[in-house]
Parts: structure tokens; sequence; C-alpha cells
């Protein structure tokens, strides 16, 4: 099947020629006729399978008759609205929608926080048919009525899960209320929980049920490893492996902003090229830490969950676990950053002691059981080998962690948003709600690491945390996913309206 044979305009299949895209991927040939057809879509799909694109396209055509030449704000209302939970993810749809309307009169535009709002209102009134936004940045616009929402007829929310995990869905509510009853809607997550549900059934009129691979399936293409170490040596054996792979790139996740920033000052001191991205840094900051890595000019980025979402990178070998998540679909998450689009890629994990518990539940949840190997001159604790160990012995925390990709004799594998969430972590407050919520302390311990820094003693932060922005924001502050339900059951209660 080609996208010739999916009904779009000759001004769209131009485009996309003109990418050098020929077949669309199972999504795309799902979604974009249900599209056309004016219907409501409930999307199963992850990151890397193509949705963007599949919803992208038939939105274009479907707000093809609106095109107009003319310079008049008038003749340029807004019509559709596209919501994605990170910035990074914001700008990635908004190239999306540049790169296929290049052959269409329509007008796009990308608003998200940690930037000065002026340059958005100029953009906003000059007339804008698509409006690609973050939550709290778009409520900020409509507060300050620099954005009308009347005249909407069709609303992309991407990645629900994650607008759920940010503690973003009373902002998308409040946003609902504001939009027109009789608009197509379409809502696509990686996962299901009964909130989910719960909006899928307030958002969507008898929604069409997408779903491409099974959710929480890991590619094929993607080799595992986990080496088992002792928390103090993490550090030193991530440098001790990279130095093994000197001419290849590495995603390496961690939890928290403070090992972030820590981990990648670490690797500049060891003489490898890094980075770090985490909802501290400013946006300009983060953009061209991106921008290099993806152009090759840094060979290793650290980053936290929240922000590395829109990393969107075809041919990266190497994703890191520096520190395992404490949740497994997140797991998923991280490694599908590579593996894309047929390529081979490595996804490794440096797990200590005390990650035992979280490692059992990624791997009861992929339905694999991942090679252990152990790296000469960086043995784990010997507890490591005692069934059931969990939080024995020292903490697991920033300083005690240190790096992970493997070896040529140990090839592995790695991977759109947030640092790991701690077991007593604390919810994103509502945007409404948290304009006065300042940094809580935070204590973590696992020694004195290599760099000096005593992690045996309470880190206090003395840094806010930004208001009224957008999700990569509040780094650290994320709410414990909720359990997730199988889309069949989701199917079972959602109502039709």
């Amino acid at each position: 099947m080609s996208f010739a044979d999916l009904g779009l305009i000759p001004e769209l299949l131009q485009a996309v020629a003109d990418t050098g895209y020929t077949e669309p991927t199972p999504i795309q040939r799902q979604a974009i006729p249900i599209v056309l057809a004016g219907l409501d879509i409930l999307g199963g799909a992850q990151t890397g399978t193509g949705k963007t694109a599949g919803f992208t396209l038939p939105l274009l055509q479907r707000l093809a008759r609106h095109a107009s030449t003319s310079t008049s704000p008038a003749r340029h209302q807004t019509r559709a609205l596209i919501l994605t939970p990170t910035r990074e993810l914001a700008m990635q749809v908004y190239e999306s929608v540049k790169t296929y309307s290049k052959h269409v009169p329509l007008r796009a535009t990308c608003i998200y926080g940690g930037v000065d709002m002026k340059a958005q209102v100029q953009e906003l009134r000059r007339g804008i048919e698509i409006v690609i936004a973050t939550p709290g940045r778009l409520l900020d616009h409509v507060e300050q009525k620099t954005i009308q929402l009347g005249q909407v007829e069709m609303l992309v929310l991407d990645e629900a899960d994650r607008m759920l995990d940010m503690g973003f869905i009373p902002d998308i509510k409040r946003i609902l209320a504001l939009l027109p009853a009789s608009r197509q809607s379409l809502l696509f997550s990686a996962t299901f929980s009964e909130e989910i549900k719960k909006l899928a059934d307030q958002m969507l009129k008898n929604p069409q049920l997408i779903e491409v691979a099974r959710r929480n399936m890991v590619s094929e293409t993607i080799t595992h490893v986990v080496h088992p170490v002792s928390a103090g040596m993490k550090r030193n054996l991530l440098a001790h492996l990279l130095r093994h792979q000197p001419d290849t790139q590495a995603l390496v996740f961690v939890g928290t902003k403070i090992v972030c920033g820590r981990l990648a000052h670490f690797l500049e001191r060891s003489g490898i090229s890094a980075d770090a991205i985490h909802g501290d840094k400013g946006q300009q900051q983060r953009t061209e830490t991106l921008e290099a890595f993806k152009a090759g000019k840094l060979r290793v980025l650290v980053a936290t969950d929240v922000a590395a979402r829109g990393i969107d990178i075809d041919e990266l070998p190497n994703v890191i676990n520096f520190e395992l998540p404490h949740t497994a679909e997140d797991y998923v998450h991280r490694i599908g950053r590579t593996g894309r689009a047929g390529h081979k890629g490595n996804a490794v994990s440096l797990v200590c002691a005390e990650e035992k518990h979280w490692l059992a539940d990624i791997q009861k949840l992929i339905k694999l059981e991942i090679p252990q190997e152990i790296v000469p001159g960086f043995d784990p604790d010997p507890e490591f080998f005692e069934a059931g160990t969990r939080h024995r012995g020292r903490r697991s925390g920033p300083a005690a962690s240190a790096a992970s990709m493997p070896a040529e004799s140990h090839r592995a594998t790695p991977p759109d948003a947030e640092p790991r969430r701690r077991p007593a972590a604390s919810a994103v407050e509502p945007r409404a709600a948290r304009s006065s919520t300042g940094n809580r302390g935070r204590t973590q311990r696992s020694g004195i690491a290599a760099d000096g820094f005593d992690f045996s003693k309470p880190y206090e932060s003395s840094k806010p945390i930004a208001v009224g922005t957008d999700g990569p924001e509040h780094g650290d502050n994320i709410a414990p996913r909720r359990p997730q339900r199988p889309i069949a059951v989701l199917l079972g209660g959602l109502g039709r309206k």
C-alpha cells in the first residue's frame, strides 16, 4: 500500500514524497482513513510508530478548505489544537506539521512554557490555523485572552499517559470545557489506566480503536543486557564501557536532575564528550544540547525521562539505564529510543542490589529474562545474588550511580520527559494549585562519590521549581504511575456518546 491509496490530496502526497517515505506504517494505514472520515480515534501507540504523521497528514487535509493566502488574521482562525506533555515533543510535532504543510497555505505555531510569551502572542495575533501547545502555556494564553478556541474543529491529545504522569489531566479537562462540542477528537496513549479511560469517555464520541503492536512489547531489533555492579562503582563502569566504544553515541537515563548534571560533569572530566538535559535548563540550552547530540557533536546525552521526551533519532545505537526506572512501563519508553525503523540497538542497564526488584518487574512486563554480564573489575555487592534482595545495604542514589554501555564483547540495547520516580515522590499539583509550590527537600544517601560529592548527607535543593510552565520544569516531582489496565478492559467500559 502507498500513501496515494489512503486518499490524500496531491499537495500532501508531494510533501510526503519530498521526505523520501514511500510506504505508510501500520498506524498510518489505520489512522489516516478514519481521521479523513471525521471519526474520533482512541489510539494505542508508542513513540517510533509513525503516529505523528498518522494524525498530521489527515488533519492537514481536513483543514485544507480553510487554506488562504490572505494576510488578514480573520481568515486564519485556530481550527486545530494539538496538545503534548513536553516542549520537546511539541517542537517535534511542529516540525512534522511544517514538513507536511509546505504545499498547503495553512499557518501553524508552537507554544510552550519556559520562554517569554511576547513572541508567541505576536505569532498568534497574525492568525494561526494549527496550534501545537503544552497545557500550562496554552492556559496562560487563554487567561491573557491571546488565543480563541471557539472555532477549533480538531483536537489531538498526544501521549495522554504522560499527561497523567505529569499531573496535567485537570488542565486538560479545563481546556476541553473551552472547545466546541462538535469537534473531532483523537487521543493517543502508550498505556491505559482508569483515569485515561475516564478521560477518553469524556473526550471522545464513538471512538474507533487503533492499536499497533501489543502494548509494553519491545522491538525485536533491540539487544538487552544487565551489568550487575555495586552502586558506588556505577559511574566508573559507565566510563569504562564508553571508552570501549569510542565512536558510538549513547543516551543515558537517570532518575533525577541532580544526578543528571553531576553524571554529565563526571563524564566530561573523564574525557568523554557529554552534556545533560533536564528541567532546570533553559529552553535555549536544551534545544542547543539536543541539536548537538543529533548532529553527532556530543557522544553522550544524560537525560531525565521528562526531558528526553521528543528525542527522535532513527539510528541511535545505545540507550543506557544508569538507574532503573521505578515503573516497568518506563523501561519500555526509554529503550524505545533505539532500535527504530529497522535499525539494531542496544539497551544496557547498570543494576545494583537495591534495584533488583525493579529489574524483576521489568522482566515480567516485557516477558523476557535479560542476560546478566559482570564486567571484570566491577563486581556487584554479594547481596546482589541473594534471593529477595530489596533495599539492603546502602541505598541507591545519585552519586552511587555511575554509567553503562556495553564493551565490544557485551553488545546490548538502548532507546520522550521524567526523572525516576522515588518511592516517596510527591505528585505534581494541578496547575492552578502549584503557583506557590516550592521545591521540597530531598534526601539521597550513597556515600562519598569519586568526585568529592558527599551523598551521606541530606541534600536540600535551593533551586525553586519553575511555576506556570510545563512538565519538564517540574523534573523530579512526578506522580507515581497508576496501575495500567488492559485495553480490552478499557473498551469494555468505554461509554458511547
